[in-house]
């Protein structure tokens, strides 16, 4: 008995044993498919906001499209970039940032249909995917709704956080439904979103295309020409108010294409803005500019003043005292043309040091369209330019108008209050030199007394004056 009833003993803890030890491989089983589960979903999904992450957007875009082309139907996908996103992370810190990418997203999962699905793909932009059968009217609204609740203001820790969104938005049908072409298509339509003012949304179309490609191949043209050195001044001169002398030149940008001749900057600045090239245009004219008025004064031409333009962006480069040393620029013959826009009261310190630095090396100051930008005088006599260029719109009327005559007196006025020279720009007509000499502008510029040329015309006109 006493042998039997230990065997059973020893049966039921083996019984025993053997279900804990199954107990426990289930249990690490368990672990290991939640651990497995966790990973996987922590590798399609962002952590911060627990949307699906561009990896998993990439795999039920493909999805779709493989079934949109079986079913003849459609796909539509939104691209959605937060606005103003930057400047809350800027001055509240990441902290608050994060809480606005976190609000976005629960705020697009709300606007969102069963079968739509949205992703984080990276930084402040989301794509929404509208699956088969989604119609343009519905990705319109769609849009329109995201675009609205995203103005509303945010709290956080006692601020009100604003920002807004812009969306590009593309489709495609059928057997041509391409994920990759979807994507980049919408990424198309959310660049001309954002050109066109933001807090809106635009849809692709074959237009949108064209111009797309048009601009790409600008934007190769523009950085070919830089290697070609097809960029080169053209001078426009300035001329005495009241003795109608040539007293200087503006030197403006040209490009001469080797296809469409000469253009001017209308055509390839806003590419060249793009593409972060304008300050090399800038140093290219500047460059010829003074080769040029050295051989003016080889042949003792009669020019002692030229002024260029010179980019916001260029005003930012730390170099740029260094690198205009460099040039040997004579004292009091250049003078730098800044936008009003430029010198507001809260400049920039590296912009108001390289204006400092500027002046240290002999070169003048003017400021550009004056008059429709938001300067105060104080800015004014803080910086106290050597000349003002009215804005050619303050010449409009003038002949016939005494109001308009008035309110360009007052412009005057506050040049010569400061001692400063008054440029004015955009002169069309022999009536209008004459009225704006009255007024007392110092100096004019415009059609109605030369155009811009290049160098050998330039040459040919002093000549001829001189003569």
């Amino acid at each position: 008995m006493l042998g039997t009833n230990w065997d059973v003993t020893d049966e039921v803890n083996a019984r025993h044993e053997l279900q804990r030890a199954k107990d426990l491989a289930e249990a690490r089983n368990l672990a290991l498919e939640d651990a497995k589960a966790r990973i996987e979903h922590n590798a399609l999904h962002d952590m911060l906001t627990d949307l699906p992450n561009r990896r998993y957007l990439d795999r039920v875009l493909r999805e779709l499209c493989a079934e949109a082309a079986r079913e003849n139907a459609g796909v539509g996908v939104l691209h959605i970039d937060l606005d103003r996103f930057k400047q809350i992370n800027d001055t509240l810190g990441h902290g608050a940032g994060d809480a606005m990418l976190v609000h976005a997203a629960d705020l697009l999962k709300r606007n969102l249909g069963p079968e739509e699905f949205v992703a984080r793909i990276g930084g402040d932009e989301f794509v929404v995917v509208c699956p088969v059968g989604a119609s343009t009217a519905r990705l319109g609204e769609l849009a329109s709704a995201i675009v609205k609740q995203m103005r509303a203001p945010v709290p956080y820790h006692g601020h009100w956080c604003r920002f807004g969104a812009s969306i590009g938005i593309a489709s495609q049908h059928g057997l041509m439904t391409d994920a990759s072409r979807l994507l980049i298509d919408a990424d198309i339509a959310l660049y001309r979103a954002k050109a066109r003012g933001k807090n809106g949304f635009e849809f692709f179309t074959e237009t949108l295309q064209r111009e797309t490609v048009r601009t790409k191949q600008l934007a190769d043209d523009i950085l070919r020409g830089l290697e070609e050195d097809e960029f080169e001044p053209y001078y426009q001169p300035l001329f005495d108010a009241q003795s109608l002398e040539i007293v200087g030149v503006e030197a403006l940008a040209r490009w001469h294409h080797p296809t469409e001749g000469i253009l001017a900057p209308g055509s390839f600045l806003p590419v060249a803005e793009d593409l972060n090239v304008v300050s090399a245009i800038d140093e290219i004219i500047l460059r010829k500019s003074l080769a040029d008025y050295r051989n003016w004064c080889r042949e003792a031409l009669p020019l002692h003043s030229v002024s260029v333009n010179v980019s916001f962006r260029r005003l930012l480069d730390e170099t740029l005292a260094a690198s205009l040393a460099k040039l040997d620029i004579p004292p009091n013959v250049i003078s730098f043309e800044l936008l009003e826009s430029i010198f507001l009261d809260d400049v920039d310190a590296l912009v108001g040091w390289n204006i400092d630095a500027i002046r240290d090396l002999g070169i003048g100051l003017s400021i550009d369209d004056f008059g429709t930008g938001h300067a105060s005088i104080l800015s004014l006599v803080r910086l106290r330019p050597d000349r003002l260029k009215i804005d050619r719109r303050f010449l409009d009327d003038i002949v016939a108008s005494q109001s308009q005559r008035r309110l360009l007196r007052s412009l005057v006025d506050i040049g010569k209050s400061l001692d400063i020279r008054v440029v004015a720009e955009g002169v069309e007509s022999m009536e209008q030199a004459h009225v704006l000499g009255e007024l007392g502008c110092d100096i004019l510029q415009g059609f109605a007394l030369a155009r811009p040329m290049p160098n050998h015309d330039l040459v040919r006109l002093l000549q001829s004056r001189a003569a």
